[in-house]
């Protein structure tokens, strides 16, 4: 088992480079984000050990560009941070897991055996309606060849509608599925959302495709040529 650190704190780096050796792995250091996304991209790692802050390309873009680069080897990403958020941007760039420092090297350990015997995970199919392209792997959506910038959330409501295209599917749904089920502002927020998706992939391409259905919610329908 071959396994990538990229960890710009040397101390640490080497501390988890002979733990790992200790445990039987190879493994390879980078101590910077352009080398360690240099390693990443050159050789079959098993899995990565990904330190956030990290000079040159942050841990978060790295993640990122691997999986951009159809790259799926599990990564186990490491942050002095511990907000929500912080856990949540890591997950959405495609980590797998995170352990926030400091931590133990036994349960660093542990996460990482059980990342490897889960393997590769798949890479997310793109999604097409019509000659719109909604990836979730890169999070990047186009129509036609026009690549259309949204921001994470429009992009998740996107996506969910994208997921389940030809059905309806209501405000609470959505609000469940892209915001979570104790979420208690106000539905009429997927409105919000819906008009700035409008704007951005019907308007400018004279289409139409998210459609009202009054009473019950939104479909997303590449045929549909309504008032929306």
């Amino acid at each position: 088992m071959r396994i990538l650190v990229v960890e710009d704190d040397r101390r640490l780096a080497d501390l988890l480079r002979r733990g790992l050796v200790g445990e039987g792995y190879a493994v390879d250091v980078g101590h910077d984000g352009r080398r360690g996304l240099e390693l990443a991209l050159e050789n079959p790692y098993d899995a990565v050990v990904l330190d956030v802050m990290l000079p040159y390309v942050n841990g978060y873009r790295l993640c990122a560009r691997l999986r951009e680069a159809g790259q799926w080897v599990p990564v186990l990403m490491l942050t002095a941070k511990d907000g929500e958020y912080d856990q949540a941007e890591g997950l959405d760039t495609g980590a797998d897991d995170y352990v926030t420092k400091p931590f133990s090297f036994i349960a660093l350990a542990a996460r990482l055996r059980a990342l490897i015997r889960r393997g590769r995970p798949e890479r997310p199919t793109v999604l097409h309606v019509g000659d719109l392209e909604v990836d979730p792997a890169s999070r990047r959506c186009r129509r036609g060849t026009v690549p259309v910038v949204l921001t994470a959330r429009e992009f998740a409501v996107l996506e969910y509608l994208a997921q389940r295209a030809d059905e309806t599917i209501s405000k609470t749904e959505i609000l469940q599925h892209v915001w979570d089920e104790h979420f208690d502002g106000d539905v009429n927020l997927v409105e919000v959302y819906v008009s700035a998706l409008r704007r951005k992939i019907d308007a400018p391409f004279g289409r139409q495709t998210i459609r009202t259905v009054r009473g019950a919610g939104y479909r997303l329908d590449p045929a549909y040529r309504g008032r929306p």
